[in-house]
């Protein structure tokens, strides 16, 4: 195990063990390139572990085959880590095009339902709540719901949620918070994403 030393020790009573191994919400935001890549590296971590991992797709479209996805639904079947379950919000949407913002609304709401519902059963020790940062900032579901739900969760589940604008309570409660900055990209010379580096 990678070694290092804290910078600071709280007094909370707990010992090294007990701290280390507490259960984290974790934040990618930002305008940068990777927020959600980066989760799915978490999750196979979580996998190589033999953790069963939950992947709540809140944002893009259900019809989009993305790379991970499929490489985390043969690992999860092979027996060889943990089980990894891929859960698409509704019909699939997008924050680029909010034609149908009612029913995905209802979709955000419902996707959030099936989380808490599966915090309650503890049903994976990680979740990837992939852009949901987007339902939170929209105002389709609750921060302040959100966060009591995170906070009060049982057992040691972490938590990895992605998508950018996340908003300020939500960064404050988290453990750990990346923000993803753009130096540069490939659409701001006009290309679009291609296959193998955005899917």
């Amino acid at each position: 195990m990678p070694q290092g030393q804290p910078s600071v020790v709280p007094e909370d009573g707990l010992t090294t063990r007990q701290r280390r191994n507490r259960p984290l919400v974790l934040v990618h935001t930002g305008p940068g390139k990777g927020k959600s890549t980066a989760a799915f590296g978490l999750a196979l971590r979580a996998w190589n572990q033999g953790w069963p991992v939950g992947v709540f797709q809140f944002v893009k479209s259900a019809k989009w085959k993305v790379g991970e996805e499929r490489a985390l639904r043969v690992l999860g079947a092979s027996g060889e880590g943990g089980p990894v379950d891929w859960h698409k919000m509704g019909e699939g949407w997008s924050w680029v095009q909010r034609d149908r913002q009612f029913s995905n609304e209802e979709a955000a709401r419902e996707g959030w339902e099936q989380v808490k519902r599966d915090l309650a059963n503890e049903s994976y020790r990680l979740y990837v709540l992939d852009e949901f940062a987007y339902p939170l900032h929209w105002g389709w579901v609750d921060t302040d719901e959100v966060i009591s739900v995170l906070r009060d969760r049982p057992g040691t589940q972490h938590v990895v949620i992605t998508g950018r604008n996340a908003p300020a309570p939500l960064l404050d409660f988290a453990d750990l918070v990346t923000e993803m900055t753009k130096v540069k990209h490939p659409m701001d010379a006009g290309q679009k994403g291609q296959r193998g580096i955005e899917w």
